[in-house]
Formats: C-alpha cells, sequence, structure tokens
C-alpha cells in the first residue's frame, strides 16, 4: 500500500494511493498516518478495507509528511563509499548515527527556508525507513520484520552548522524544513529488497546524485539491528540511510544552494519530491 496525508500543514488527513492512481480518503478508517496506523494490526485494518468503499478526493493542493508524530527521527552519516570519499572521510567501521529534530519534518514540495546567515546549504537524497513493531537487540536475520515500510526523504543540511565552530551534526540537520519527508508511506511488502532501488537528485534540472542503495556500507537490516541494541526502537521512529555521491560539499568548487533555486529528487517505486529554496523572512 501507498499511505500518505493531505491538506494544509497541521491539517492533513490520511489518504490511500490506488495502484491506478485514484486518491481515497482514510479519515473513517485510521485517524492519521502515524506510530499507531504502521503497526501490522494498523495496517491490517486499511488493507482489510475495500478501497472502492472509500470517498474518492479529486484534488490534492498539498501533500503533507507522510508520516505524523515521529517519534525519533535517527540518521545514518556516510553510508555510501562514494559520498564518504568525496567529503573526505574513509569508510566507516560501524554506522555513523545522529539524530535530527522532528520539528525539521515538512512535506515533500514544502518550500525549504535557508536559515538566517547560512552559506552552506546542502542536499541529500535518502531512503527512509519507518519502524512498525518495537525493536530491541534485534538481529540482523530478523531486523527487517520490525519495518513497517519505506519512504524518500530529503537530509537537508547546512555543512558550516555541520563541521565548522563546533562542528555538531544533529545543529547542522535540525533547522526548520530542513526535514522532507513523502510523497509515500510504501508499506514493505512493496519493496521486497530494499538494498536494490535507484536514488537521484537534480539542481535546476541538472542531475547531482544518482546511485543506488545496492552500494550501502551498512544495509537496512545492519542498521535496524545495530540501532536496536543502542535504543528501542518504536513504531512511527524513522530512520534514514545515508546519502551517495554528489552533494554541493564534494563538487569543486562546492555549489551550494542559493534562494531561488529548485530540487527534485526520487526513489524508485517510493516517489518524487520537488522544493524551492527560500529566504528565511520570519
Amino acid at each position: 500500500m501507498k499511505l500518505f496525508r493531505y491538506g494544509p500543514a497541521g491539517g492533513e488527513r490520511p489518504a490511500l494511493l490506488e495502484s491506478d492512481g485514484t486518491i481515497r480518503d482514510l479519515s473513517g478508517v485510521v485517524q492519521d498516518v502515524n506510530g499507531a496506523s504502521v503497526t501490522p494490526d494498523g495496517l491490517r485494518r486499511i488493507a482489510a478495507r475495500d478501497p472502492k468503499t472509500l470517498p474518492v478526493i479529486e484534488q490534492v493542493d498539498r501533500i503533507g509528511p507522510c508520516l505524523s508524530g515521529v517519534g525519533k527521527f535517527i540518521c545514518i552519516g556516510l553510508n555510501y563509499i562514494d559520498h564518504a570519499r568525496e567529503t573526505g572521510n574513509q569508510a566507516p567501521v560501524e554506522p555513523v548515527v545522529f539524530m535530527k529534530a522532528t520539528s525539521a519534518i515538512v512535506g515533500p514540495n514544502d518550500n525549504i527556508v535557508q536559515p538566517r546567515g547560512s552559506t552552506k546549504l546542502d542536499w541529500e537524497v535518502e531512503l527512509g525507513v519507518v519502524i512498525g513493531t518495537k525493536a530491541k537487540y534485534v538481529s540482523e536475520a530478523r531486523a527487517l520484520e520490525h519495518v513497517a515500510g519505506y519512504f524518500l526523504a530529503n537530509d537537508v543540511s547546512e555543512r558550516a552548522l555541520q563541521s565548522e565552530g563546533t562542528g555538531q551534526w544533529t545543529k547542522g540537520k535540525s533547522c526548520d524544513t530542513f526535514g522532507p519527508i513523502g510523497p509515500w508511506f510504501v508499506t514493505a511488502d512493496e519493496v521486497p529488497n530494499p538494498q536494490a532501488l535507484r536514488l537521484w537528485l537534480d539542481v535546476d534540472g541538472v542531475r547531482r546524485q544518482d546511485g543506488t542503495t545496492a552500494n550501502m556500507i551498512f544495509s537496512v537490516a545492519q542498521i535496524v539491528s545495530y540501532l536496536s541494541g543502542l535504543m528501542t526502537l518504536h513504531p512511527g521512529d524513522v530512520i534514514i540511510t545515508g546519502t551517495p555521491a554528489g552533494v554541493a560539499q564534494g563538487m569543486k568548487p562546492p555549489a551550494y544552494l542559493r534562494p531561488g533555486q529548485v530540487i527534485t529528487l526520487g526513489i524508485e517505486g517510493l516517489g518524487e519530491q520537488r522544493q524551492t529554496v527560500i529566504a528565511d523572512s520570519a
């Protein structure tokens, strides 16, 4: 299934995208697409309904974040060897873990706001993972049993905040609008192999990233298993799993984002995003 949320920010409603492109409202089935509805019981409840009995949505003006009420927003850094090399780092021997503030989450086509004083705004197309069942000390062999599904993410980054001064990754990743997720939450049964997905990103129509999750250093199963040994993972927690080469930081010279530029990105089977960079006017 492909589940998503539509409507104005703060007032999104749950919906189902059928294979023929028909959009069905899920408000009569679940309260929202959230931690409760991505559990096995929640997904079974949705799957049990005949989509033809649900109201058709003729027009969607805005797609919201594909999941609400995210508990933890966990990120994995330097998880593609080509990206590690372009940033001057060695391949990590274990997953590099940092957190992104949940307040950074926005819809897949919402604007990216460049913070005041920002000089090194960057992009990162990434595969996102949604936890569906509680995971604590799970084995790699059973890790994917705890995954409810997948989504497309742009791990927007401010490299000066990330690497200069005190050099805190979470600080450089957590500004408002730095977490576009969606458009869809795609259930795991529709993604039989998360290590065989093509992902790409363009800036102003120019291809900057073009990779495959087959090149991840640590697989989704390895990541979930590893994280479950550090902290309990709960339904509705999300993990983004790293980016391939092609970020602005790795270009010579770097070509960081500026207001007015447009980013488009996608992952095979998980949809596409489109964002415009704007200056912070607050």
